[in-house]
């Protein structure tokens, strides 16, 4: 009878054990589920407030699931869109429905700045510098844009204490919407860097130095067109380009190489000239000599590589 009942014992015991475990189990499994319309709402306010978005911003709120990384907290997706345009960001709302908190995640698996130079294509451009450099400076340029212009001539300075330690190249990004030849000028010049690096550096400082010149006083559209052609010839000439496929490749007119500088600079998230990107760091707008130098300066270092003589009042 003892044996019986410590059998018996044993068994609820096995049961219980067995009962407890799948009740664990089916409790980790569960999905949260859907946040209810005042959680949403509390949410979406918070969303906005610390977002600072704009009534005409939608704010998009997924079912809550459970978080493998932050026991005791779920895990909401929330969407904000515009048009066509959206983000998503995770964001982990503590059991007690009291706390949200917004988390960046860092893989430091990864290299955001390797990725970043990795989706630029320099095959077949210009270089200026040190062909060999560690340290790339890719601008996306505007042949007509002012604030190119600026850039370019404050790149210019910087290479000639810099030039054997980084070398710059150039794409291609312009604004058709408001610069009527910059899209002329930016074909042109691939026409001139099929046959020479020295033509299309020349046709880049002489463009960016004298827009007004294009332009003219009361030059048409199609006047300025015609002027960049001729600049275009101009610069082939002197660099012993072939005339006749110069001038042919001016005529043609391809859109080919122009469509993917600005289809990659789209995809990098350009949105304005000028562009630069730094060994991967993304900088829009005018940037000044003084801090180019220090981007710079703070790349050679990581790179192991001796920073230039700065003459006095550089």
């Amino acid at each position: 009878m003892e044996n019986l009942a410590k059998r018996l014992g044993e068994w609820w015991m096995r049961r219980l054990f067995v009962c407890m475990l799948l009740l664990a189990v089916g409790c980790r499994a569960q999905a949260p589920g859907p946040v209810s319309a005042e959680l949403n709402r509390k949410i979406e306010k918070q969303i906005r407030a610390t977002f600072s978005l704009p009534p005409m911003v939608d704010v998009t709120l997924s079912n809550r699931r459970p978080s493998t990384e932050f026991p005791g907290y779920s895990i909401i997706t929330a969407k904000i869109s515009y048009g066509d345009k959206a983000q998503e960001h995770e964001l982990l709302l503590s059991k007690d429905e009291k706390a949200l908190f917004s988390m960046a995640k860092m893989d430091l698996t990864r290299d955001p700045q390797a990725e970043t130079m990795a989706k630029i294509d320099l095959k077949g451009r210009p270089v200026r510098g040190n062909r060999d450099a560690k340290v790339v400076v890719v601008v996306y340029d505007d042949f007509q844009c002012p604030y190119c212009s600026r850039m370019h001539q404050a790149l210019v300075d910087v290479l000639r204490s810099y030039g054997d330690r980084i070398k710059v190249v150039y794409k291609d990004f312009p604004l058709v919407e408001i610069h009527p030849w910059a899209e002329r000028a930016a074909i042109d010049s691939g026409c001139l860097a099929a046959q020479s690096d020295g033509a299309y550096w020349d046709f880049a400082d002489y463009v960016h130095l004298n827009p007004q010149q294009i332009q003219g006083e009361q030059r048409s559209a199609d006047g300025q067109r015609a002027e960049v052609d001729r600049i275009t010839m101009d610069m082939g000439k002197r660099h012993g380009a072939d005339p006749a496929a110069l001038k042919s490749c001016i005529a043609s007119q391809s859109p080919t190489a122009l469509k993917a500088s600005m289809q990659e600079a789209e995809g990098l998230g350009v949105e304005a000239t000028p562009a630069l990107f730094i060994d991967g760091t993304k900088l829009e707008g005018f940037v000044p000599e003084s801090e180019l130098r220090v981007i710079l300066n703070k790349e050679l270092q990581a790179a192991g590589i001796d920073l230039p003589k700065v003459a006095p009042g550089q």
